[in-house]
This record gives C-alpha cells, structure tokens and sequence, in this order.
C-alpha cells in the first residue's frame, strides 16, 4: 500500500489539475481544443507506470500488479470526483451551460433544424448534471486504470527497474 496510495493520489491530483487549467484556458469551450483534454490519459499512464515499476520491484506478481494499479485508479477516481465536484460546482458553476451552448452551435453548424438542435440538447441536458460529470470521470479513471494496467503490468515485469 506504501506505492499504491501516492501513485493514486499524484495521477488524481495531477488529473484533477488539468481539468482546472482546462477551465482556466476556457478550452472546454471551444471543440478545436478538445485534443488536449486526453493528456490526462497521458498523465494515468505515466502515473501508473511509475507506480507499478515500484510494485514490481516489491516483487508483485501479475495479478498483484493488476490489483495494484486498479486501487491506484480508484484512489485515482475519488479524488478527481471531488475535483469535478469543485469544478463544476464552484470553481465553474456555468460549465454545463456552457457545454450546452458550444453543442448547440456545432449542430447549428452541420445544419440541423432547431427543433432538432432543441431535442438533442434536452436530451442531452437531462444527463448533464455535477454529479454526473464527477461519477462519469471516476467511471472513466477506473476503467481506463483497469485496462492500461493490465498491459503495463506484462511490460513493467518483462522490463524491471
């Protein structure tokens, strides 16, 4: 556990970061910059291979490493929860409105009628809410965690420290 917990807290931590400076630049406002939202996939990676080349030379065995870097993710997962939380509650508390213009203008822009435009966004809308958004980015830690641990566990042991 004394690699486990850092590891989870830096990637959630470091994580939840990103997710503000996506706030603070505003390009979650604009779909030309959604490219850099998936650095955070970028920082889960990073963080769980720096955590499971410490669990291998514990000497974890595969499945121990796979157990390992699922409670990273899911510590992960916590602490970006609260981030969201924070985010889309207090730091952000427009976001979702926000979103909802940004889609409204890029179905106005594949020329959808607006009874169409007006559908898709209340449709849309309905799912759209700071607990959604804090559950949707833990769902998405923890499997993304789950599955790129189960391939870095087999490299990090074919490759020890």
């Amino acid at each position: 556990m004394k690699t486990v917990l850092p590891a989870g807290i830096l990637i959630g931590v470091m994580c939840s970061l990103w997710m503000f400076v996506m706030g603070v630049t505003g390009w979650y406002k604009d779909p030309s910059h959604a490219g850099p939202f998936f650095v955070i996939l970028g920082i889960e990676v990073a963080g769980l291979i720096w955590g499971l080349r410490q669990t291998v030379v514990q000497g974890r065995t595969y499945s121990g490493q796979v157990v390992a870097g699922t409670l990273m993710a899911m510590i992960a997962g916590l602490i970006i929860v609260g981030g969201s939380l924070i985010f889309t509650n207090l730091a952000f508390p427009e976001y979702v409105e926000e979103i909802a213009a940004v889609n409204r203008r890029v179905l106005r822009q594949q020329g959808k009628a607006e009874s169409e435009i007006a559908m898709e966004i209340a449709a849309w809308s309905d799912a759209q809410t700071p607990a959604r958004q804090a559950f949707n980015g833990f769902a998405g830690t923890f499997t993304t965690g789950v599955l790129i641990t189960a391939v870095v566990a087999v490299w990090v042991r074919a490759r020890p420290a």
